[in-house]
């Protein structure tokens, strides 16, 4: 049990949601973080135990407001979606994400990368991947009996958590669904959408169309009604 001067001093703890860093260095990291945290969303949007958020500050252990990080983007699954400050792990039942994902820019450098490597191997991660869009290498580990361990070969590797499969054939990093549908930036998306309304508009203007045939030609039938009605009776 948790004596009261203790509990009062945990409580007093302040778990800032900034570390005052931006989300991103240049517009690619940017580009590649939303990317991946946007289509894991979508992946998971029917899942209600399934959060994915980017660029949110992770607290481990409570009481210990040095010892946290900010993945890019993170996921957790057994956790309710919804809207966080900083994702603090024992306030979620002390359930750590399970995948985590950063993605390089010339900033980052190898200390700062293997300090993190060791704070997911140490809280839980169950698979680590990064990626570096200038380099276009994908890098990853899979939690084993000894820890976080490198994946040997990553080119069509398929995540055992998350199902996805990672193409590096081309010029930048593919990333596919379970169902072999890609990952599609907002780019990608925005002119899928747009295509979408211009074959409904298409559409609606066919309708309308055959809708004015159709009247035309009952125009013709009820003249010819009015005119020879007698005739045709």
């Amino acid at each position: 049990m948790v004596s009261q001067p203790l509990a009062a001093t945990l409580s007093q703890v302040v778990y800032p949601e900034s570390d005052g860093k931006p989300m991103a260095d240049n517009t690619k990291q940017f580009r590649w973080i939303v990317q991946i945290q946007q289509n894991l969303d979508w992946l998971y949007a029917d899942d209600s135990n399934v959060f994915v958020a980017g660029d949110l500050l992770w607290y481990p252990v409570k009481g210990r407001n040095t010892i946290v990080t900010a993945p890019d983007v993170i996921v957790v699954f057994g956790r309710p979606k919804g809207d966080r400050g900083s994702y603090k792990q024992w306030e979620e039942d002390n359930i750590p994400p399970q995948v985590v994902f950063e993605i390089l820019s010339p900033s980052n450098s190898s200390t700062e990368m293997d300090k993190k490597l060791l704070f997911y191997d140490r809280y839980g991660v169950q698979e680590y991947y990064i990626y570096d869009p200038d380099k276009n290498t994908l890098k990853g580990w899979l939690r084993t009996e000894d820890g976080l361990d490198a994946i040997g070969e990553m080119a069509n590797w398929v995540s055992p958590q998350l199902g996805i499969r990672f193409d590096l054939s081309n010029e930048e990093l593919q990333i596919y669904r379970p169902d072999g549908s890609k990952f599609f930036s907002y780019a990608e998306v925005n002119e899928q959408l747009e295509q979408e309304k211009q074959r409904a508009e298409e559409a609606q203007r066919e309708l309308e169309t055959e809708r004015q045939r159709s009247q035309n030609l009952e125009d013709v039938l009820q003249k010819y009604r009015d005119r020879f009605g007698d005739l045709l009776e």
